[in-house]
């Protein structure tokens, strides 16, 4: 950023030196117009070059109702017949746990075993975990993966060896047609690429599925040294479960939903036994992972025995899925007829106490912050946490954050935000086999939680931003029960000065408001009246991207 300021205003050569004669206005203009349909003709051309193939050739399919002849069903069915309607869930907080949920998840799948993602990363978790994949589909588990595609750059060869098993399906949304050079694409067919599916899913045998904010890789597993995400997923079990499957089936029956098997060149100009070949190598590197030391300690946890007996740990209360429609990305973004956000309003304007909402993603547009003023001015009390500066992984999306606060303040609402430095002990204890239900991390604030009077919690991956709200597809679970609800409250607020710092509006001796941050370090309290961690360079590029008009793509 200080490289692309330093050259600005630089209206001319220095003096002395000839200037080329300037350009009448008009044909500046011209010429640049020119240039611009050049470069949009080229980009038209490099994208045009490869168009998405008819996809009516696909067979459909759906979750497997039936397996109650399964481990898991032996298991969880007669625990929730004493609970009818009722679910069980157990909250993923720490990365460890997440991570050895899911592995232990692979191994007990019998009948199905449904993947739904927005980023998938083949690093050492990833390896680990398409590793049990394999493993399943060897046993013969019938294996759904379903990927967002804007994140599969130089992965091509990867699903297509997954694909080209028998019992495994890969299937990309919205995917892009030209393989090799994508940012052409992406600005020629812009309206298009734009819309994603966010969605984050991981359903066995339709009987217990992990939802949340996770992506798979090591960052939200906190197995990277130098970026780790403080995230929150939930395992469900129950009535709930079905209701997940439906949402991935209408999305892997979508007809944006192609099958790698004719999208990607990989797939058919491979030689015989090639694919194979290189998924043995995935194989091969997954469970070389799996003899870390890390891994072995994960596995042979508790929670990953007990899954793998079928002792399900966890609360017992109502759940239920909401999500976008698949059909959303296709659709006008102010058109509300395919989104979920009605459905989590409705959930927090429920609330009479309190309304904790944590969003790494917080960009409230000007209705969404009236909506919020609204619920502070019944006297209900509104916290809101989400990423400073200095912790948030996309700086624009602070830029479309940043103008919000003292609104935001001066409506009542309480405003705390993560520090990059969060809770390094936090880290270290959740890799312990004591979990933590939300396990700060070191980097940056991905969980997506709002919680309504310690009663009502909403896990997924719904930010509050236009972006998730107009654009992208999100799925979550709305979950109803006092102590987990009240623990994760509790969990995060018992620190909350020690991780984030509190943003507060206070007057000067002459009555001018300004922005404080409030935290507390090494036990004293610390009172800033600038950004945090914020450079003077780092401000003014902040400055700039607040002047773009992109808030509606935050």
């Amino acid at each position: 950023m200080a490289r692309m300021l330093s050259g600005w205003g630089r209206a001319g050569a220095p003096s002395g030196l000839p200037r080329a004669p300037r350009n009448p206005l008009w044909r500046r203009g011209v010429q640049g117009l020119a240039m611009l349909l050049c470069v949009t003709m080229w980009c038209g051309l490099l994208a045009g070059c490869a168009s998405l193939p008819a996809n009516a050739g696909r067979t459909p399919s759906q979750a497997v109702a039936d397996t109650s002849d399964t481990t898991l069903a032996r298991a969880l069915l007669p625990r929730l017949a004493k609970y009818p309607g009722q679910s069980i869930f157990y909250p993923l907080g720490a990365g460890p746990d997440a991570l050895t949920a899911r592995i232990a998840l692979a191994r007990a799948a019998q009948k199905t075993l449904d993947m739904q993602y927005y980023i998938y990363d083949v690093d050492t978790t990833g390896s680990v975990l398409l590793a049990e994949v394999i493993d399943a589909a060897d046993r013969g588990v019938r294996v759904r993966i379903l990927m967002d595609d804007i994140h599969t750059a130089k992965q091509d060869k990867t699903w297509a060896a997954l694909d080209s098993h028998p019992n495994i399906e890969v299937r990309l949304f919205n995917p892009f047609a030209n393989r090799k050079v994508r940012w052409a694409e992406m600005v020629y067919d812009f309206g298009r690429i734009n819309r994603r599916m966010h969605n984050k899913q991981m359903t066995i045998d339709n009987l217990v599925t992990i939802v949340g904010g996770r992506n798979i890789g090591d960052a939200y597993f906190s197995a990277k040294p130098d970026m780790s995400f403080s995230d929150l997923d939930v395992m469900v079990g129950g009535p709930a479960v079905p209701a997940a499957s439906k949402v991935f089936d209408e999305y892997w029956n979508s007809q944006n939903a192609y099958p790698v098997s004719t999208l990607l060149k990989e797939s058919q100009d491979a030689a015989p036994g090639e694919l194979k070949a290189f998924r043995k190598q995935i194989e091969a590197k997954g469970d070389m992972a799996k003899a870390s030391p890390l891994v072995q300690e994960l596995v042979d946890a508790g929670l990953a025995r007990g899954i793998e007996m079928g002792h399900l740990p966890g609360y017992i209360g109502g759940a239920r899925v909401i999500s976008d429609k698949a059909d959303k990305i296709e659709d006008h973004p102010d058109d509300p007829s395919t989104h979920a956000i009605p459905q989590l309003r409705a959930m927090m304007e429920k609330a009479e106490r309190e309304l904790v909402l944590v969003s790494p993603y917080f960009v409230p547009d000007e209705e969404n912050r009236q909506w919020l003023a609204g619920i502070a001015k019944r006297g209900v009390i509104v916290k809101v946490l989400t990423n400073s500066f200095a912790a948030t992984d996309v700086a624009a999306v602070h830029a479309g954050y940043a103008p919000t606060r003292e609104p935001m303040l001066r409506a009542g609402v309480e405003l705390y935000e993560l520090k990059p430095t969060a809770a390094n002990a936090d880290l270290a204890k959740s890799r312990t086999r004591k979990s933590r239900m939300f396990a700060s991390s070191r980097a940056s604030l991905h969980a997506k939680a709002y919680v309504v009077d310690r009663h009502l919690l909403f896990i997924g991956s719904l930010n509050l931003d236009p972006r998730s709200i107009k654009l992208n597809t999100e799925m979550g679970v709305v979950l109803d029960s006092v102590p987990m609800a009240t623990r994760l409250v509790e969990d995060m607020e018992k620190n909350l000065m020690q991780i984030a710092w509190r943003v507060q509006l206070k007057k000067d001796d002459s009555g001018k408001e300004s922005l404080t941050w409030t935290t507390i370090e090494d036990g004293k309290e610390v009172v800033l009246t600038s950004e945090p961690d914020m450079s003077i360079w780092q401000h003014m590029g902040i400055g700039v991207l607040r002047m773009l008009p992109v808030e509606d793509q935050l």
